[in-house]
């Protein structure tokens, strides 16, 4: 028999709630059990985007651009690249830095993007050369390495193999994972590696690490383009492949994939199935990925053209755990492991399958399954040997050196800092472009203007930014058990259903809180209600007692149920540490993201606190600390059944927080790292996001002393919020409250606002 709630007659067909462990631990695992299964069901899901047309090789490329061209935006190639121009540097009157009998090497760099350089060595062999080639070596190799010029400690230095052959290479420096100019001067270092250094400034800016790389190799295939030998015509340009190593491997595979000009591609050490890319360091997280793409799709993009795989064992990379002197912590986790011979296999098998006559590619494993190279004599003969390369079995002739070889720690800080000032000059000037985005055209005319012209930014803010679960709710089935019994109200714990369960015995998804009912609620009386929603790793309860929480939020959820408001103190799914933090790993390449699934659960919540009797669906709140501040910006903004949002102790200029390398307090050097939205700096800043909000009241509460900004970023981003409103007409409807004090909730002019808008007590408002 099921337990009921029936002697409580808000509460009407209710179950009694059972569960007596820790529903912050079960909330999260349900939810890390749902990305499971919608990862594995990934490959099947994104079948609908690959619709090919098998006709003619033409008829192929033309069925698969829009899938190209939607890689390129996911891994940030979106800017326009500079003229070609590559130089030499380094020597006096130019020339060599090192050379043998039949091949010279060059210290070069060349233009990318506005202030952005690719460097590296150029090798140029003794007369007309036959194919040009861009070796990319691993992150923590140099380009010296694969030149010969220094020891290898995995493959062998075949860049110059392929010299010799009668190839001129380049061979660029990829950003390392080293993490010693991870950091800014006058704010400290980072133990983050260089790569997760550049990727958590670029993701919040609709770039990648990957992008910026692939960049600097689109930019040497301009330059091989316009460059042309002495005597050839137009017709007789030659051939640009591309072959790399793990990260290089990454990089070369993705490269060839979004250019068709490089004829054929080589990638050792990264091909496999993408569906536990989560697991790998999240610099190679790309949000929505796996919504079309995995290895066998990007291979498809390559297809027609030469594609050769190399079953071949990346470095082994580890969690950065331990952070040198004098740096902060803060890296997230994340390893490269050696991909099984046989899930690389299914994946090619499922690529041939995919482009159908146009899928060929060439696997290159050791003789026993084992793995081979890096840059195995095999795979370079299956690639070059198309192209009229033959390449000698004898040992290369060593480079004997010029001239003493550039220090590699002097190049990589300035890849490093080119990367981080295009990256902070972005987010400078985007402020503008999010004004054009959304203040454009008719939007300013009018309140009921702009109201209109809102739903499509809405869409957009929660499918493209915060990422949206795309199924029915389940059946909300609460359960309840009386866990408060003060002397002005009554307190229920509750537990509802919100998405359906991964299946054995994992449960739905679903919605836990604490409703805090006042007493003497008269018969057909409907109260207003607010949603308290606290910080990151609390609980409901921190709301409510004076206990541990009580220092930042001062009972806030009790405070007003004591003035006769209905409060409802949900948890959200941000307590655990890491193990809330992967859940965003696993979400982003789905196109979901933490607050997917926070959304789903308030508009659970709002379901359910509209069906009671008590309840003034009209009059239904939102107020939130810290994290529940980030809540009070994101989720109102969606849900509109929200009348009213409060944001206390975490408005901001919100990009700049996340993206700043110069502020101490900026999300660049901490370990929250899961806080990263996909391009959200040229769509939606806070400011946006409460336009969003509006005609709807908007307040923010502000401690002058609150680590989490300065007054001056508040207040700037505030008044875009106050102009706005009282341009359409709505001034009175938005207010900031600064008060002398920490990271809390004050609960003074904030109270007051809820009692006007609310009207509560009645006739609060006069």
């Amino acid at each position: 028999m099921v337990s009921t709630m029936a002697d409580d007659p808000i509460f009407a067909g209710a179950e009694k709630l059972t569960w007596n462990d820790d529903l912050s631990v079960r909330m999260v695992d349900g939810i890390h059990a749902w990305l499971d299964k919608k990862l594995e069901e990934s490959v099947e899901a994104r079948q609908e985007y690959w619709q090919l047309d098998y006709s003619s090789a033409s008829a192929y490329r033309k069925s698969i651009e829009a899938n190209r061209t939607e890689f390129r935006r996911l891994i940030g190639v979106v800017d326009e690249r500079l003229p070609p121009h590559l130089e030499e540097y380094g020597r006096v009157g130019g020339g060599p830095v090192a050379a043998n009998s039949m091949v010279s090497a060059h210290q070069v760099r060349w233009d990318v993007l506005d202030g952005v350089q690719g460097e590296g060595l150029l090798l140029k062999p003794r007369g007309s050369p036959k194919i040009n080639v861009i070796v990319l070596p691993d992150a923590d190799q140099t380009p010296e390495q694969l030149a010969g010029l220094r020891p290898l400690k995995t493959g062998e230095p075949y860049a110059l193999l392929l010299a010799e052959a009668g190839a001129t290479v380049l061979i660029p420096q990829l950003v390392s994972r080293g993490n010693n100019f991870s950091g800014h001067l006058r704010v400290g270092k980072t133990n983050q590696p260089h790569r997760e250094w550049i990727y958590r400034q670029a993701f919040q800016m609709g770039r990648h690490i990957i992008g910026y790389e692939v960049q600097r190799v689109l930019a040497a295939v301009d330059w091989f383009a316009a460059a042309r030998s002495e005597g050839q015509t137009k017709k007789a340009v030659l051939p640009v492949m591309v072959t790399g190593y793990a990260e290089g491997g990454l990089v070369a595979f993705y490269s060839a994939a979004v250019d068709e000009r490089i004829r054929g591609c080589l990638v050792s050490g990264f091909f496999n199935k993408r569906e536990k890319v989560w697991k790998e360091p999240v610099y190679r997280n790309v949000w929505g990925y796996l919504e079309r793409f995995g290895g066998a799709e990007i291979a498809a993009l390559i297809a027609p053209r030469s594609l050769v795989i190399e079953h071949s064992k990346p470095p082994r990379v580890l969690p950065p755990r331990l952070q040198p002197s004098g740096h902060r912590g803060g890296a997230s986790p994340g390893l490269i492991t050696t991909p099984g011979l046989p899930d690389i296999q299914k994946e090619i098998a499922r690529f041939k399958k995919l482009s159908g006559k146009y899928g060929r590619a060439d696997l290159v494993a050791g003789a026993d399954g084992s793995t081979a190279g890096p840059g195995s004599l095999a795979s370079l003969n299956r690639l070059f040997g198309k192209f009229g390369i033959e390449l000698s079995t004898k040992k290369t002739s060593p480079l004997r050196a010029e001239q003493e070889l550039e220090n590699p720690s002097a190049r990589q800080k300035r890849l490093v800092e080119q990367l981080t000032g295009h990256i902070q000059q972005l987010e400078r000037f985007s402020g503008k472009g999010r004004d054009k985005y959304i203040l454009d055209g008719t939007v300013r005319t009018s309140a009921k203007a702009f109201i209109k012209d809102a739903a499509s930014f809405r869409e957009y803010f929660s499918r493209e930014v915060i990422g949206n679960i795309d199924c029915p709710l389940a059946e909300m089935r609460p359960r309840i058990r009386k866990a408060y019994d003060r002397k002005r109200w009554t307190g229920y714990e509750v537990v509802l259903d919100v998405l359906p369960g991964a299946g054995g015995k994992h449960p739905p998804v679903f919605a836990w809180g604490i409703l805090c009912v006042p007493k003497g609620i008269k018969k057909g009386e409907r109260r207003p209600a607010v949603v308290c929603q606290h910080g990151l790793e609390g609980v409901p309860r921190d709301t409510i007692e004076r206990a541990d929480g009580y220092r930042f939020y001062k009972s806030y959820a009790a405070s007003l149920a004591d003035r006769g408001f209905i409060t409802f103190a949900p948890h959200n799914p941000y307590r655990g540490k890491e193990r809330f933090r992967m859940i965003q790993r696993k979400a982003n390449p789905l196109k979901l993201s933490l607050f997917s699934f926070i959304v789903r659960q308030h508009e659970q919540i709002l379901n359910w606190l509209e069906t009671l009797p008590v309840v003034d669906k009209k009059r239904i709140a939102f107020y939130g600390l810290s994290y529940g501040g980030k809540t009070a910006m994101r989720v109102p903004a969606i849900l509109q059944d929200y009348c009213l949002s409060i944001c206390s102790a975490d408005f901001n200029d919100w990009v700049k927080k996340v993206v700043s390398v110069e502020a101490r307090f900026s999300y660049q050097y901490t370990s929250e790292w899961e806080l990263l939205e996909f391009n959200l700096g040229h769509t939606f800043n806070y400011a946006e996001m409460a336009y969003l909000i509006f005609p709807r009241p908007f307040m923010v509460e502000r401690g002058h002393d609150d680590g989490v900004s300065i007054d001056e970023w508040v207040a700037y981003e505030y008044a875009k919020i106050r102009r706005f409103y009282n341009k359409l007409g709505r001034g009175d409807d938005t207010e900031i409250e600064f008060f002398d004090g920490p990271h809390t909730i004050n609960g003074q002019g904030t109270f007051r606002f809820l009692e006007k808008h609310l009207n509560w007590p009645k006739n609060s408002k006069e």
